[in-house]
C-alpha cells in the first residue's frame, strides 16, 4: 500500500506539471527557493524546494528523514539517500573549481544529496542534477562524497533552509537548517587560482585594450607574490598603453620582486615626473621601509621642490632626515608641518614626532 502511495503521489505530481504549464505553487505546500553567494570570484547558487516541519516536531529526522539509504519504492534506486529537500533534485552549482570540505570538485551542477545519520552525515554532490527527488540515485553518477557532524541548534526552523555562515575571503560554510538540525559543510576556492584564470580570459577581449585592465593582472600577482614572470609581462603591457605613475610604479615593482633593482629605480623615475604629491610620498614611504633611507630622503627632496610649502612633504622630510639622523632638520620640518595639519588626527601625529626629534629619536 505505501509503495502505491507515492507512485500515486509521484504519478499525479508529474500528471499537474504536464497538463498545467501556467505557473503554480510548489507541490505539497512546500516552497521553492535559491540561494546564492560568491566566494571569491566563484558564485554558488542553490535551488531547493523547502518543506514546513508542520507541527511534526521530534519526527523529522529519522523518520521523516530517513536514515542512511533506503529503498524508497519508486524508481531505480534500491538504497537513496535525503534529497536534502522537497520534490526534484535539491541543486548546487559551482562557476568555478571548489574544494568540499577539503576535497576537489570541478565547476558544474550538482544534485545534492545526505545520507543522514544522527553522529555522521554522508553529502552527496552527483552528477545527475535533473532527477525527480533521489528515487533514481545512483552512486555511480557521485561527483564527492563527504562526511560531516550535524549540529543541533535552540531555535526549530519551520521552513528547510540553506544559509551562507563563517565566510573568508576564500571559503564559506553552507548550512542546512531544518528543525533543530544544521548539516553544515565548507567551501573553499583558490582564491589567485580563479582570478588568474579569469584575468587571462578576460584580457583576450574588449577589457584588454585598457592599460588598467593589463594593470589589474599585474598587481594581482604583485598582491600574491606568485606568477611575476606573467606579471611583468601584464605590466609591461600596461604601460605600452600608457605611461603614468600607476602603470610605470606597478612595473617597477615587480621588476624589484624579480631582482632587477636597476631597472625597477630608473622606472620609478620617470613615474615621479607624473605622480601626484601622495603617489610620491608613499614611494618615499616604502623606500623607508625598505632601509633605502638615502635614497628615500631624496624622493622625499622632490616632492617639496615640486609640491613646496605643503603638509605632506613637510611631513616626508621630517621622515627623511630623521630616517638619516639629522634630527635638527627633521624637527625644524616637523614644526613647519603642525601648523598645516588638515586635521586634529594629524595634528596629534605631528605633534608627537616633535616630541621624538626633540629626543633625539627615530620617528619611523
Amino acid at each position: 500500500m505505501k509503495t502505491l502511495n507515492i507512485i500515486t503521489a509521484i504519478v499525479l505530481a508529474f500528471q499537474v506539471s504536464q497538463a498545467q504549464p501556467l505557473k503554480q505553487p510548489a507541490i505539497g505546500g512546500n516552497k521553492k527557493a535559491m540561494v546564492s553567494e560568491d566566494i571569491g570570484i566563484t558564485h554558488v547558487a542553490i535551488n531547493y524546494d523547502r518543506p514546513g516541519v508542520k507541527g511534526r516536531e521530534g519526527k523529522i529526522y529519522g523518520q521523516l528523514v530517513h536514515k542512511g539509504y533506503e529503498d524508497l519504492g519508486f524508481g531505480t534506486s534500491k538504497a537513496a539517500p535525503w534529497r536534502a529537500g522537497a520534490n526534484e533534485n535539491t541543486t548546487i552549482e559551482f562557476s568555478t573549481d571548489v574544494k568540499i570540505e577539503g576535497k576537489e570538485l570541478p565547476a558544474g551542477k550538482y544534485g545534492f544529496f545526505i545520507a543522514y545519520n544522527e553522529n555522521e552525515c554522508t553529502i552527496i554532490f552527483s552528477k545527475n542534477n535533473a532527477s525527480w527527488g533521489s528515487y533514481f540515485y545512483d552512486t555511480k553518477e557521485d561527483a564527492l562524497r563527504a562526511t560531516v557532524k550535524p549540529v543541533a541548534m535552540d531555535k526549530s526552523v519551520e521552513w528547510l533552509k540553506y544559509e551562507f555562515m563563517n565566510q573568508t575571503e576564500n571559503s564559506a560554510t553552507v548550512a542546512l537548517m531544518w528543525e533543530k538540525l544544521m548539516i553544515p559543510f565548507k567551501v573553499e576556492v583558490d582564491l589567485f587560482k580563479t582570478q588568474i584564470a579569469e584575468y587571462r580570459n578576460e584580457l583576450r577581449g574588449s577589457k584588454g585594450f585598457t592599460w588598467e585592465a593589463w594593470d589589474q593582472a599585474a598587481s594581482l600577482c604583485l598582491q600574491y607574490n606568485t606568477n611575476l614572470e606573467e606579471g611583468l609581462a601584464w605590466a609591461n603591457k600596461a604601460v605600452l598603453f600608457e605611461k603614468n605613475f600607476q602603470s610605470l610604479s606597478t612595473a617597477a615593482m615587480l621588476n624589484e620582486k624579480l631582482g632587477k633593482q636597476q631597472k625597477s629605480d630608473s622606472l620609478m623615475k620617470v613615474a615621479m615626473d607624473m605622480g601626484k604629491i601622495m603617489d610620491i610620498h608613499f614611494y618615499g614611504r616604502r623606500l623607508l621601509n625598505q632601509k633605502r633611507t638615502k635614497e628615500a630622503l631624496d624622493v622625499f627632496k622632490y616632492n617639496a621642490k615640486k609640491n613646496p610649502k605643503n603638509f605632506t612633504t613637510y611631513v616626508g622630510l621630517a621622515r627623511g632626515f630623521s630616517a638619516n639622523g639629522d634630527y635638527k632638520n627633521a624637527l625644524m620640518n616637523a614644526k613647519a608641518a603642525l601648523p598645516l595639519a588638515p586635521d586634529d588626527g594629524n595634528k596629534n601625529a605631528v605633534a608627537g614626532m616633535i616630541k621624538k626629534l626633540e629626543e633625539s629619536k627615530d620617528v619611523n
